[in-house]
């Protein structure tokens, strides 16, 4: 059985733990951590494809206005994973955009969901390509633990414990035609 790519779409068993409303209050609440505590060096939000870039995007509308130099982009980690030799399926390739240098830059990497760490950790790595930051820290809107390598979000969403085998799966309306968060059970489909 050929294994799915990192873009695999999951259906949920059922109703959604945090809707629409649910997710703009976190996302707002992210934002207001990022404003209390960002100040001095130049600030770039950067998602880490695919669904960390909405989230990305919609932290940059909040932050702009006190931000004015607010610089946004997005990493694609495919070619970073490190579990990518193991793949029978290649995730499909749709390519960093940070049109700016990153050196002396304080950088925010957002994700939707933040677990082992691994993702957060290619992202890092592919980071260190456009520069050197001055400091990169981490945004997610779900943190559900269970993590692998030492790694942890500085602005966090939600925290919610889940058991091993279930997933967490976030929707934004940019990529799935809606905002919501899931708790998927068993495999993928």
């Amino acid at each position: 059985m050929a294994k799915a790519s990192h873009d695999a779409v999951f259906m949920p068993d059922s109703a959604p733990i945090l809707s629409k409303q649910d997710i703009a209050q976190r996302i707002e609440r992210i934002a207001e951590a990022i404003r209390e505590s960002c100040h001095g060096s130049p600030l770039a939000l950067v998602g880490i494809h695919r669904r960390g870039v909405p989230l990305a995007e919609r932290l940059f509308i909040l932050l702009k206005s006190h931000y004015p130099e607010l610089l946004l982009g997005r990493v694609d980690i495919s070619l970073y994973r490190d579990d990518l030799k193991s793949l029978e399926i290649i995730p499909k390739l749709v390519g960093s955009d940070i049109s700016f240098d990153l050196d002396g830059k304080h950088v925010i990497l957002c994700d939707e969901v933040l677990h082992t760490g691994r993702t957060s950790r290619a992202a890092i790595d592919e980071l260190l390509d456009y520069g050197r930051p001055k400091k990169v820290e981490l945004a997610v809107l779900m943190d559900r633990g269970g993590r692998e390598l030492p790694i942890y979000a500085r602005y966090v969403g939600e925290e919610i414990s889940v058991n091993p085998q279930q997933r967490v799966q976030v929707h934004f309306e940019e990529v799935d035609g809606e905002d919501a968060v899931y708790v998927q059970n068993g495999v993928r489909r």
